[in-house]
């Protein structure tokens, strides 16, 4: 890092085989020191939860941490949360095909070196600097030493995925291989109410939303929002187990113990929602949201009774429901889901960046991604002519008056 300067020269990179070895106030001072843009995955709690219990750290989960810091004069100045990978599992940007066609050619694909939070495809920095006039300079410092301890350790490669698009166009400078895919994403246009946003989807879709909102809570279920210190044990226990179903048909065998939760609730009890389906005195469907900054993160859910668009409910329109009414600017609700879209959820690029030791194989994934690239444009282009907005200036179009009309409304 000598090259970069006289800071460069004096700069120390290390890495952390736990969390617990970084000072969580030095470490949160990098990744969260905007608390209106708090993104809580970054936080020192949410990673030492997931270490904490066992989720990541032995061989059998695949995730080996391996943080990095940069130090100077004494002081943290940067650090990435990153990890050994001996897969590809729980990563949500896949690379299966890139190490199958490595290992067929003779190499040795894994492992590698991540830079991600496990299991959570959710965007936001990796490269973690303090603000500042040389944050970029820091910023090139520290993915300058992930390349240095990607090679000082003989992994294939180093991947930082779900990263921000600033972060991707710095490394695109750097030599990074650059990649992009396609989360869904629902935007707060400063709506007052869950009507106020319906009053912009065309009536077709507002009809259908309704229906389905009404259809959810047929059955006679009720829904809850609970938070902060009013989550329980008997609450998480709950959770655990709808989740374990879902993960279960999904995944085959889910990610998280039943002790993440608990610590994750001890940890950041003020960032955890769920929102709970009860049928008479007996919850049967959840899904659990961390509250970021300007954000309302979705994650997991599950239910061990099934009621037609019960998942809609709550995990998008409680969601858009909660953003509204706490002035939150969006919602995530994860990978994937085109179906997302007809529920006001808008297709969103995301950002992925690829160090790729063999000249071979890097030169044979950059064709790959020129192409992937413009299909994944292409593909947000066309979504984006799906969504279920009105088309026109706002004002309310024929068949709407007549709709309301006949509503009296």
């Amino acid at each position: 890092m000598s090259d970069r300067g006289p800071e460069a020269a004096a700069a120390i990179a290390r890495v952390a085989t736990r969390i617990a070895e970084i000072d969580r106030d030095a470490w949160d001072a990098c990744a969260n020191p905007d608390a209106a843009t708090f993104n809580p995955f970054l936080a020192h709690a949410f990673l030492s939860a997931l270490e904490a219990a066992g989720t990541v750290g032995e061989q059998r989960t695949g995730w080996l941490p391996h943080h990095i810091v940069i130090e100077h004069a004494g002081d943290i100045i940067a650090c990435m949360p990153c990890y050994v990978k001996l897969d590809s599992s729980g990563e949500y940007v896949f690379d299966y095909a890139w190490a199958d066609a490595y290992q067929r050619a003779g190499g040795r694909y894994y492992p590698k070196l991540q830079a991600a939070v496990p299991f959570t495809p959710v965007p936001g920095r990796r490269l973690l600097v303090k603000p500042g006039p040389d944050a970029e300079l820091h910023e090139r410092l520290l993915a300058a030493a992930a390349v240095e301890i990607a090679q000082r350790i003989g992994v294939s490669s180093l991947h930082l995925t779900f990263l921000s698009e600033a972060e991707w166009s710095l490394l695109g400078s750097e030599g990074f291989l650059q990649r992009t895919d396609q989360q869904f994403h629902w935007r707060n246009e400063g709506y007052a109410s869950f009507d106020d946003f319906l009053r912009v989807l065309s009536s077709r879709k507002r009809k259908t939303v309704r229906k389905e909102r009404s259809e959810a809570l047929r059955s006679g279920l009720t829904i809850e929002r609970i938070t902060g210190a009013d989550i329980s044990e008997a609450h998480w226990d709950a959770f655990f187990a709808f989740y374990m179903d879902t993960g279960s048909r999904k995944w085959g065998h889910p990610y998280l113990n039943r002790r993440f939760f608990s610590l994750l609730g001890q940890a950041m009890p003020e960032r955890c929602l769920l929102v709970m389906a009860r049928r008479g005195r007996r919850y049967i469907g959840g899904a659990l949201n961390l509250i970021g900054g300007d954000c309302l993160y979705g994650r997991y859910w599950g239910a061990i009774e099934h009621h037609p668009f019960l998942h809609f409910e709550i995990c998008y329109y409680q969601a858009i429901d909660f953003a509204i009414e706490k002035g939150l600017a969006r919602v995530e609700a994860g990978a994937q889901g085109e179906h997302k879209l007809a529920r006001g959820y808008m297709p969103v690029t995301t950002y992925s960046a690829h160090w790729i030791r063999d000249p071979a194989l890097r030169r044979a994934i950059a064709r790959y991604l020129e192409d992937e690239r413009r299909a994944v444009a292409a593909t947000g282009m066309a979504l984006a002519e799906l969504a279920p907005y009105r088309k026109d200036d706002g004002k309310p179009l024929n068949d709407e008056i007549e709709d309301e009309a006949a509503k009296g409304q």
